[in-house]
């Protein structure tokens, strides 16, 4: 990754996003992944939680792997559920604001580049998982930085559905996560397979993807 830039505070001091963003871009630089644990201010995880909960199922579809042509829907792989956020709630607004907040920061902070953000939320039935993956392939500069932040309320050690990420292909015992509430999860998405084990309990999460832009003849690759 390249030079590390220090920036200037604001002239009030950090504010919480900053320190947060802050947090992550050093654990960005240093190891390639953040987990920051109950990090997400509390009015944006109680926005989309309780979003979340607010859907039915109709909203929901059920996840594939692949994008366009390539998509492919396989219970082999995975068998969550997804719905995409847009701005076109409340909670979405304020989400994909935050996030923007980030994308700025970063590409300041580390000249990521990032160019777009897409995020849905995913849910996790009893039993459900998703098995090891990249969310992107070497060289094929599509996601670059994939964040998951979990909706998870009271959930403990025992329900399961740890996200465990592998430090790299050879990595066999990985680094387990639990699905707190608020916690945050940003990492390299080329550099790190991992995967989320089946839980004994409904599984809630945000999982999301900035993007470099990829256009080729003035013709923007679309998020999704």
């Amino acid at each position: 990754m390249g030079a590390l830039v220090e920036l200037p505070t604001s002239k009030g001091g950090n504010n919480n996003d900053e320190t947060l963003f802050s947090l992550i871009a050093e654990d960005l630089y240093h190891q390639g992944y953040s987990i920051r644990v109950a990090a997400l201010p509390n009015d944006i995880s109680d926005a989309l939680f309780t979003e979340q909960q607010s859907l039915h199922n109709a909203h929901y579809v059920e996840a594939g792997i692949g994008r366009g042509d390539d998509f492919v829907k396989t219970e082999f792989v995975r068998t969550d559920e997804i719905c995409w956020i847009s701005e076109a709630s409340e909670a979405g607004q304020t989400w994909l604001s935050w996030t923007s907040r980030l994308q700025r920061f970063l590409n300041q902070r580390l000249f990521l580049g990032l160019f777009s953000f897409e995020s849905h939320y995913a849910h996790y039935a009893p039993g459900a998982y998703y098995k090891r993956h990249y969310d992107a392939f070497r060289g094929e500069a599509n996601r670059v930085l994939s964040v998951v932040c979990y909706l998870n309320p009271n959930w403990s050690a025992s329900d399961g559905g740890e996200l465990v990420l592998y430090r790299d292909e050879q990595d066999r015992e990985g680094l387990k996560v639990v699905p707190l509430y608020g916690t945050v999860v940003v990492f390299l998405s080329e550099e790190f397979p991992h995967e989320v084990l089946p839980a004994s309990r409904d599984r809630y999460s945000v999982a999301g993807w900035f993007r470099v832009n990829c256009s080729i003849d003035n013709k923007i690759d679309p998020p999704r």
